[in-house]
C-alpha cells in the first residue's frame, strides 16, 4: 500500500517512562526500571478507515492515542502524517495546523466538559483556538452545525445548558462534537462509549459511521471490548503489554484469531447460548504484568497455556497469516 493511500503512519513508535526504584536502589546506584508503555509499533491508518485498537488496561492503547493527538511525546520512532513527519512538532502555534486535522474524543465526557461552560462554548471552543471563525456568525453556524452532526437537534435546545443537565448519551455528543467542529481528518475516539447504557452505545456507535461515511474521516477507535470493535471497524489491531501482536480484518480477528491472547479475549466475552453454563464464564488467568519488568521472549507467555521453550527465550515476530492477517506466535499457522 502506498503512503499517499496511508493518512497516519507509525513507525516503531515507543513511549518509555522512568520507573520509580526502591529505596536499596538508590542508595547502591542500581539503574532504575523502565516502563515500556509502548514498545516498537508499527501501524497506519488509510484515509476514511475505521481502525480498532483491542486490549486490556495497561496494553498501551490509550497512551498510543495520546501520541497521535500530540497529548503525549514519543521516546523513539516516528509518526507521519499525510506524508509528513510530525514526531517532534511542538508549541502551539506549530502544533494548530495539526490539531485543525486530527481530534480526540475521551473515554470521561462529564470530566472532558467543563462544568461552567454551556454547550455552545464547548463546542465553539475548538473554533476560537482553532482560529476556525472569524465573526460570532460564522462561530454559531460552526457549532449549530457540530451538534447536528452529532445528533443533538433542534441545536437551539442544546447550545444553552450545562453539562449537569444532559444525560450521559447527550454529554458523550457535545464531546463529539466538540472534536467534529474542527472538521478533522482523523479522529482518535478513546473507549467512547465503555460508560453508556448499551441502547445509548448503540446510538453514538451508529454516529461515528454515519460521520465516516459523510466525510470520509477516519477514525481510530480504542476500546477493550472485541465485539464492539467488530461492529464498527474495518480492521483490528491488539495490543498486549505495548506491542502489536494481531492485525487483520474485522472478520478475521473476530472469528479466525491467530494469537492466544486474542482467543482468550474472545473466549473471555459472555455470549447468549441456552445451553450455557451461566456459573461458568472463561477468564484470562493472572494480571498483566507490569510493563517495568516484561518477561523476556514472547510477552504473552506466562498467561498462555500453549507456551513452550522458545516462549520463554525468543519474542515472535508478526508472521502473515494470510489476507494481511499477522499475529505475533510461534503456533499462529497451527491456529
Amino acid at each position: 500500500m502506498s503512503d499517499a493511500a496511508n493518512l497516519l503512519r507509525l513507525e516503531d513508535l515507543q513511549v518509555h517512562y522512568p520507573g520509580r526504584g526502591k529505596i536499596l536502589d538508590h542508595i547502591l546506584g542500581r539503574p532504575q526500571a523502565t516502563v515500556r508503555a509502548v514498545d516498537g509499533v508499527d501501524l497506519t491508518i488509510k484515509r476514511g478507515e475505521i481502525l480498532a485498537v483491542v486490549g486490556e488496561s495497561g496494553s498501551g492503547k490509550s497512551t498510543m492515542g495520546r501520541v497521535i493527538t500530540k497529548l503525549a511525546q514519543p521516546t523513539g520512532g516516528r509518526m507521519l502524517f499525510d506524508g509528513e513527519d510530525m514526531t517532534s512538532l511542538t508549541g502551539s502555534s506549530a502544533l494548530r495546523p495539526y490539531r485543525h486535522r486530527v481530534q480526540m474524543i475521551f473515554q470521561d465526557a462529564y470530566q472532558a466538559l467543563n462544568p461552567r461552560h454551556t454547550v455552545f462554548d464547548i463546542v465553539a471552543e475548538p473554533l476560537r483556538s482553532l482560529r476556525l471563525a472569524t465573526n460570532h456568525e460564522q462561530l454559531t453556524l460552526g457549532v449549530k452545525k457540530s451538534l447536528v452532526a452529532a445528533g443533538l437537534t433542534p441545536p437551539e435546545q442544546f447550545c444553552s445548558r450545562f453539562p449537569h443537565e444532559l444525560s450521559g448519551g447527550q454529554r458523550q455528543r457535545v464531546v463529539i462534537a466538540g472534536a467534529l467542529a474542527a472538521e478533522p481528518e482523523l479522529i482518535v475516539a478513546d473507549e467512547p462509549v465503555s460508560m453508556l447504557d448499551v441502547s445509548i452505545r448503540a446510538q453514538i456507535l451508529q454516529v461515528l459511521t454515519d460521520l465516516r461515511d459523510q466525510r470520509n474521516m477516519a477514525l481510530l477507535f480504542i476500546t477493550h471490548d472485541l465485539p464492539v470493535a467488530w461492529l464498527i471497524a474495518d480492521r483490528i489491531v491488539v495490543m498486549y503489554l505495548g506491542r502489536v501482536i494481531e492485525t487483520g480484518s474485522a472478520d478475521d480477528i473476530t472469528f479466525n484469531p491467530r494469537h492466544p491472547y486474542t482467543v482468550a479475549l474472545s473466549n473471555a466475552t459472555p455470549k447468549v447460548r441456552p445451553d450455557a453454563d451461566r456459573r461458568e464464564l472463561p477468564a484470562l488467568e493472572g494480571e498483566v504484568p507490569s510493563a517495568a519488568r516484561i518477561p523476556k521472549g514472547c510477552r504473552f507467555h506466562p498467561r498462555c497455556p500453549l507456551a513452550f521453550d522458545r516462549c520463554r527465550k525468543e519474542e515472535p515476530p508478526l508472521f502473515d497469516a494470510g489476507h494481511q492477517h499477522q499475529a505475533a506466535c510461534w503456533l499462529a499457522d497451527k491456529f
